[in-house]
């Protein structure tokens, strides 16, 4: 009672610093105590700041989005929805799609319409009933906040749907894959259907929670542990690769830290798109989250003579395997990009200004390790010349190195021709391509 009093006497300002300082449920507590105590507890503004911390919450809404009279409510209905997770998880989850919404709805619109609300409770049990496991707690939450995108049977209706899995993908050759996260219903069917071939996966507690939509490229749950694997080429002998690093995954230590692979994964793909080391770029006719570097030190870039070479590489898993026994059999596949333009101000050889150049050749030397596995040099480049010209769009192509054993790097050069290589207005030249490192990264997407 004297310290109820003691407080009844503070000065507003400090009165209300006191009631943030001690937390919702001890505001919730005091407001008992006096009418003044009961005023300073319950004012909206207060609850509101609980609502911004503790939910990421800017208006008083409940976890369907329903608005309601006050923060206080809106507090009362996210504790109550969110009572069986802890409250660090809930914030960390709903901090992650507040994030990835709004990058979405900036960079890549067409993604964010696909995102589906989030499952319910009853979902979430349902969904473990039949497929008779228990979701780590941090997919669990995960979910919660979103059911994955679209279902493979609403896809016919969103022009360019493959181009838009959250988790992004590559293109080189004929080989094209984009990965989305997919809704607890159709991780029911597509894991059944995947398991007639897969018998580990019941086996294991394994459930299929990303892919893309050619199945080309899967990524497990494993239940029991809470890692997060993707398949290799060599799947059906139960070959996987981790997606995060092991250390990571803990569910559940003396530090109170709780995190699953999945939930590790999803807030490095996010960090790496918040800081622009990946971006979007258009793929059959479509933009899509591109998987190539865009940035250092993953991406390389050399300028000779005013032509930019960028370049950067990315893991296949799906075409890689890592645990071959065969020592001459290649184990790992990589991918690579490289994007050619010309500088402002032109290409400039020998004190000479020209206005455009052309490729003519190229040369690559690839290693493993130590060791030269190719040295290809040829004409053109994916059977293209390209023309440079200063302001237009980076030339970009992409091909694929075949590794036995990692790290290794690529390095070279292209021929340029200053002109056109019909009417050449100087000598060739050659210009530079950084070298590219290829190593087994501790992230896979």
């Amino acid at each position: 009672m004297t310290t109820n009093g003691a407080l009844d006497g503070l000065e507003a300002l400090v009165l209300d610093m006191i009631v943030y300082r001690i937390g919702p449920k001890n505001a919730a507590a005091l407001a008992c105590a006096s009418t003044r105590l009961r005023s300073a507890a319950s004012d909206d503004n207060l609850w509101s700041r609980f609502c911004a911390d503790d939910f990421d919450l800017s208006e008083p809404i409940d976890p369907d989005g329903n608005v309601l009279p006050s923060f206080k409510e809106a507090y009362k209905a996210w504790v109550e929805s969110f009572k069986m997770y802890p409250l660090e998880l809930v914030k960390r989850a709903k901090r992650f799609w507040t994030s990835m919404r709004k990058w979405l709805a900036e960079n890549l619109p067409e993604a964010l319409d696909t995102l589906n609300r989030g499952a319910s409770e009853n979902q979430i049990k349902l969904f473990e009933r039949t497929q008779g496991i228990n979701l780590p707690l941090p997919t669990r939450v995960l979910y919660r906040f979103c059911n994955g995108q679209l279902t493979l049977m609403n896809r016919s209706k969103i022009k360019g749907f493959n181009n838009y899995g959250m988790m992004g993908g590559y293109e080189f050759y004929s080989h094209y894959v984009n990965v989305h996260l997919l809704p607890l219903e159709q991780v029911v069917i597509i894991t059944k259907h995947v398991s007639e071939d897969l018998d580990f996966m019941a086996r294991m507690n394994f459930v299929l929670l990303a892919t893309s939509l050619n199945l080309r490229k899967m990524f497990f749950l494993d239940c029991n542990r809470g890692q997060l694997y993707v398949g290799t080429q060599n799947l059906t002998h139960e070959e996987l690769m981790p997606c995060v690093p092991g250390s990571l995954v803990k569910l559940g230590d003396s530090a109170g830290v709780l995190q699953d692979g999945l939930m590790v994964w999803l807030e490095e793909h996010l960090r790496r798109l918040l800081s622009g080391a990946i971006g979007t770029r258009i793929l059959r006719k479509y933009n899509s989250i591109s998987l190539f570097p865009e940035a250092p030190p993953l991406c390389s870039t050399a300028v000779t003579n005013g032509v930019k070479v960028r370049a950067s590489a990315v893991l296949v898993p799906e075409g890689s395997n890592p645990g071959g026994l065969d020592p001459d059999m290649d184990k790992y596949l990589f991918a690579y990009s490289i994007r050619i333009s010309l500088l402002p101000q032109g290409c400039m050889l020998d004190g000479a200004y020209y206005s455009s150049c052309q490729l003519r050749s190229r040369h690559w030397i690839i290693r493993s390790r130590e060791n030269i596995v190719d040295d290809v040099a040829g004409e053109a480049v994916i059977g293209q010349y390209p023309l440079l010209l200063p302001g237009m769009d980076e030339f970009v192509y992409e091909s694929c190195a075949r590794l036995p054993a990692v790290p290794g790097s690529i390095e070279g050069s292209f021929t340029f021709v200053p002109g056109r290589i019909s009417k050449p207005e100087g000598r060739e030249f050659e210009v530079r391509v950084a070298l590219l490192v290829l190593e087994e990264p501790h992230y896979i997407f």
